[in-house]
């Protein structure tokens, strides 16, 4: 072999390793293995890990629940397992770039007495371990006081009554994929998670609405990651957004339902399954583990904002558009055109629908969610509905 050979394979050599030391230094720790263990005065929660890690833990009331801050990580174990002894249930994934968050939900007032990282020894690898206690409802609320992080509200946007149009003349669509990250939402009998279904379809549609060459999108999550519902509010409204459609697949008590429904806003529910709709996914930044003080004073302006009829009129016009489009291509329920108090559709002032593309307590429609085939007719027939939307929109406007 050549000196020049020979330079140039133990160059190639050199970079190959410093490739695999970046890409190990790189790599996320994964969460390989859960247990709870039941004790006569505590219980017990372990986590299995391939590395160690630091953790921040608070506790948040009404619903109780413990939560663990950590660093981002790869979860191998699966969603939706209940719990024992003083958790009811646990959900985990990623909560903001660079942190994942674990919640624990708790059947009754319990505080951490124990958390600590066991190095390995034996078979088993690191773990983390926290050790819980029950404690009285007062003690709890104390040590809730000023633990862990906030979410400040979200600043608000000028309210205008015609968002301003972009250079380009295109419309503004934000579409908004419903849960994610440490939220997943409802979860199937065959482990399909609805914040997977949501995402793909919600890139779907951004793929169809930007090849007809009249919109530009925005996606409020391109990711699995958590985003608290008035940030999505919020996303649309600093978008300039005119049209906000949230995607979503729910579950339903009877498994024999099928069948989408479009929802928009309003304060007086259409029925109680559209009420009870409402209150679990307003219920999606509690679950992610989200303290919601300093809220009241947001929703309040929101409330007084949602006197702008307008937008409302639009939100509903938009729904009556969409419903004879899915209708030619998919499944849609009895009385297809729903009202509830979303809080994903309160922006004042962006016309907004919730599509409920179907049921993921239903093994048809899970099967048709998770196809593509499915998720291309979804978005075809959504597509079609925006832009005869904004046809007829525009015409209105500017005629004399």
């Amino acid at each position: 072999m050549t000196r020049h050979n020979i330079f140039g394979f133990s160059f190639w050599m050199l970079l190959c390793a410093m490739c695999s030391l970046g890409a190990t230094a790189s790599a996320k720790p994964d969460v390989t293995g859960v247990r709870i263990g039941e004790h006569p005065q505590s219980t017990r929660f372990v986590l299995d890990l391939t590395e160690n890690v630091e953790f921040n833990v608070f506790s948040l009331p009404d619903p109780y629940r413990l939560v663990v801050d950590l660093p981002e990580l790869s979860w191998k174990i699966p969603q939706g397992v209940n719990g024992r002894g003083l958790i009811a249930k646990y959900r985990f994934g990623l909560f903001q770039p660079g942190t994942s968050r674990l919640v624990l939900d708790l059947t009754e007032p319990a505080l951490v007495n124990k958390s600590f990282v066991l190095r390995p020894q034996g078979p088993f690898g690191y773990r983390l371990v926290l050790d819980l206690r029950s404690t009285t409802r007062s003690a709890f609320i104390e040590a809730a006081k000023g633990s862990g992080p906030r979410i400040a509200p979200a600043p608000q946007a000028p309210i205008a009554a015609t968002p301003p149009r972009r250079a380009d003349g295109k419309h503004v669509v934000v579409v908004d994929a419903g849960h994610g990250g440490v939220d997943p939402g409802t979860i199937s009998r065959d482990g399909t998670y609805e914040k997977t279904v949501t995402l793909r379809a919600a890139r779907s549609l951004k793929k169809h609405l930007v090849a007809t060459g009249r919109f530009h999108v925005v996606l409020t999550r391109d990711k699995d990651i958590f985003i608290p519902l008035r940030e999505r509010v919020e996303i649309g409204r600093r978008a300039g957004a005119d049209l906000f459609i949230s995607l979503h697949a729910d579950s339903i008590k009877n498994p024999g339902i099928r069948g989408a429904t479009v929802y928009t806003l309003s304060e007086t529910s259409s029925d109680k399954e559209a009420a009870a709709l409402a209150r679990k996914e307003n219920q999606a930044d509690v679950i992610a583990g989200v303290d919601l003080e300093g809220e009241s004073a947001l929703l309040k302006e929101i409330l007084i904002d949602l006197m702008q009829r307008e937008t409302m009129n639009y939100s509903a016009d938009f729904a009556n558009t969409l419903i004879p489009k899915m209708r030619q291509s998919i499944l849609m329920r009895t009385n297809s055109h729903r009202f509830a108090g979303f809080r994903v559709l309160k922006a004042p002032d962006v016309p907004s629908v919730l599509v409920e593309m179907g049921y993921l307590s239903n093994s048809q429609d899970t099967k048709f969610l998770k196809s593509d085939a499915g998720l291309q007719k979804i978005a075809r027939a959504i597509t079609a509905a925006v832009g005869v939307y904004f046809d007829r929109r525009d015409a209105f406007l500017t005629s004399p």
